[in-house]
């Protein structure tokens, strides 16, 4: 953890010294979150390699456009990276509607239905866990232009690595469900989903051990399937 004094103006706030006091005292937690990151990442990877390479032909076969999907999202202090997914909607789809993806969206492409449903476009974070830009467990990364409209207490969110899945990615896997009503699915995650889904953040830092984590991505596991 780095020092209060050195953390990004809008993380220091009364709202988030409470988080921060106690992360400060699971060191133990915090460097065996981060060796297991590193050596069940390398395991996985190497073990799902082959069907990497299977998904990244059939995307190609499947659509114009890159395998990969990049994007700039928001990890631990405010610092932006580029998440690594397998592409699911056709090209410049960021272009041609919102940020979300409700359901039914004209943007997902045949494969990505797949993909998405099975959360295999997931699968090319591993090397943004690998990298240090992510954990297995933690806040889902959002873009910055969700981050930008977090409240002070929030902003707790972001003393920890983003994560592939989180207790928010359990509760809220169909999500695309929620928007899909919505006139206006932006505003309606910022104002409706993205205060419940932070709810369930905080309360997974409140929670943080590394005990917990791995009954998570069990929990996930069951979730998927």
């Amino acid at each position: 953890m780095k020092k209060w004094e050195d953390l990004p103006k809008e993380i220091q706030n009364e709202k988030v010294r409470p988080y921060y006091d106690k992360l400060c005292h699971k060191t133990g937690s915090i460097v065996l979150k981060r060796i297991f990151d590193i050596l069940v990442g390398m395991i996985i990877l190497i073990i799902v390699l082959p069907f990497m390479l299977i998904i990244a032909v059939w995307i190609k076969c499947d659509s114009k456009g890159t395998v990969f999907f990049k994007q700039k999202r928001v990890t631990k202090y405010g610092r932006v990276f580029n998440i690594i997914k397998f592409r699911t909607m056709v090209s410049d789809a960021e272009k041609l509607g919102t940020q979300v993806t409700v359901s039914n969206d004209s943007r997902v492409t045949g494969a990505g239905k797949f993909l998405r449903k099975c959360r295999l476009d997931e699968l090319p974070q591993l090397f943004n866990v690998l990298k240090g830009d992510m954990s297995f467990v933690g806040t889902r990364p959002e873009v910055q232009r969700y981050v930008d409209r977090y409240t002070d207490e929030m902003y707790a969110t972001l003393l920890m690595p983003a994560g592939i899945t989180s207790l928010a990615s359990i509760k809220f896997k169909d999500e695309e469900k929620l928007l899909s009503d919505s006139d206006n699915a932006d505003e309606t995650y910022v104002n409706v989903v993205l205060p419940q889904k932070m709810a369930y953040n905080l309360e997974y830092l409140d929670k943080f051990n590394f005990f917990y984590d791995t009954k998570l991505m069990f929990m996930t596991f069951l979730a998927v399937i």
